[in-house]
C-alpha cells in the first residue's frame, strides 16, 4: 500500500467507528421499541393507531412491533447488507410518520405524549431517525458515491 492508501484506510476506519456505534444504537432502539410493542407498551401503541387505518389496532401494533424487531436485528447483524437495511429502516420511519402526524392532529394522549408540544417534538425527531438510519448504515454515502460514478465526477472529500 502506498502512504496515501494507508492514510485513506486509516481515515475510513476512524469514520466507520461512529457509524458502527450509531447503527448498533439504532438497532438496539428498534429492538426495544419492537419488544415494547408486543409487551409492556402494547395498549399505549394501540391508542396511537389512527382511526383511518383499516386494520385492527392490535394487529397493527403487533405487525409494527415484529417489523421493528426484525429491522433492529438486521441493523445489528447484517453488516454485509447494511446499506439495503439502512434504506429499509429509513422507509419504515417514513411509513409510520402519518401515524405520528395523526396523533398530533387528533391530540391523542398516549405514550407520555400528552400535549401538543410533546407530540410536536416527536414529529420533529422523526426526520432525524430517517437521517440516522441513512448515515449510520452508509446508505446515503453509497447513494452519493454511485451518483458520482454514474456522472463521471470525482466525489468530494469526505
Amino acid at each position: 500500500m502506498t502512504p496515501d492508501q494507508l492514510s485513506e484506510a486509516a481515515t475510513n476506519a476512524r469514520r466507520s467507528v461512529p457509524r458502527l456505534l450509531g447503527r448498533l444504537a439504532l438497532g438496539g432502539f428498534l429492538l426495544l421499541a419492537g419488544i415494547s410493542h408486543l409487551t409492556f407498551n402494547r395498549e399505549a401503541f394501540q391508542a396511537q393507531v389512527p382511526s383511518w387505518v383499516p386494520l385492527d389496532s392490535d394487529l397493527v401494533v403487533v405487525l409494527s412491533g415484529i417489523a421493528e424487531i426484525t429491522l433492529g436485528l438486521a441493523l445489528v447483524a447484517l453488516q454485509r447488507w447494511r446499506v439495503a437495511v439502512g434504506w429499509t429502516v429509513a422507509a419504515f420511519f417514513v411509513a409510520i410518520f402519518p401515524g405520528n402526524i395523526s396523533q398530533f392532529v387528533s391530540a391523542t394522549d398516549s405514550f407520555g405524549l400528552n400535549s401538543d408540544l410533546s407530540r410536536g417534538i416527536r414529529l420533529a425527531f422523526q426526520p432525524l431517525l430517517v437521517l440516522w438510519a441513512l448515515w449510520s448504515t452508509g446508505a446515503w454515502r453509497a447513494w452519493r458515491g454511485s451518483r458520482h460514478r454514474e456522472s463521471g465526477a470525482t466525489p468530494r472529500a469526505k
